[in-house]
């Protein structure tokens, strides 16, 4: 037997498949750049994303204060119906305002953003 060296070294290729996998991975961990187009981009869908979620949580709370003064009405009748058409129409107001403060805060977020989206697209169309 011979004295020579033992080098044998394992190997191992994955597949193009799993090359872009781990690719996709990597990218995530990786700290990256902001891009201008990017920041754009979520600087615009920001915009409306406060005054949803402000006039959903008023519908939906609206419409439960509705279905209470509705149910005061016709399950407990003759002791709360002055009290259910009350509630009931609270909830319709509430509901009725629900869209008025979505348009007011997307307004006044647009007012707020308007100087930092115009000085990106200055940029970009540079």
């Amino acid at each position: 037997m011979s004295s020579e060296s033992n080098n044998e070294a394992f190997s191992y290729t994955y597949s193009a498949k799993m090359q872009e996998e781990i690719k996709s991975i990597r990218e995530k961990y990786i700290p990256k750049e902001d891009d201008k187009l990017e920041q754009l981009r979520r600087l615009d869908a920001g915009v409306t994303r406060k005054g949803t979620v402000a006039s959903l949580v008023v519908g939906i709370i609206s419409a439960l204060v509705l279905g209470l003064g509705m149910s005061c009405c016709l399950v407990w009748g003759k002791n709360l119906f002055a009290v259910g058409i009350l509630v009931g129409l609270m909830g319709i107001a509430g509901i009725v305002m629900a869209y008025p403060l979505y348009s007011y805060l997307v307004k006044k977020e647009r007012e707020r953003i308007t100087p930092e989206i115009l000085r990106l697209t200055e940029e970009l169309m540079k």
